[in-house]
């Protein structure tokens, strides 16, 4: 399962431009918001995983494709979705 979810995130980020925004916006959504959590300052901590988060969203829009969470919900929703960007071979696009 490890091996299918890395295979999948790398194929899933490469533009560069959205490896950078995500190497930026992973740390500042799952570490620097707990690290306001434990010091109590919660509203840091909600901008900080906010701005993490638009940082991976724009690294999505660039690359072409949905974000994970994005995804997700469009398949719960039977709505389409872009699983790999325009570089990736079309025949892994759902649409």
């Amino acid at each position: 399962m490890l091996k299918r979810f890395a295979t999948n995130y790398i194929e899933r980020h490469q533009n560069r431009a959205n490896q950078l925004f995500h190497l930026v916006g992973v740390p500042v959504t799952f570490v620097v918001s707990v690290v306001f959590l434990v010091q109590g300052r919660w509203e840091w901590a909600i901008g900080a995983f906010v701005i993490g988060y638009v940082l991976q969203f724009i690294g999505h829009a660039i690359e072409g494709n949905d974000a994970g969470e994005v995804i997700l919900v469009k398949r719960m929703l039977g709505m389409p979705y872009v699983e790999f960007g325009p570089n990736r071979d079309a025949k892994h696009d759902k649409e």
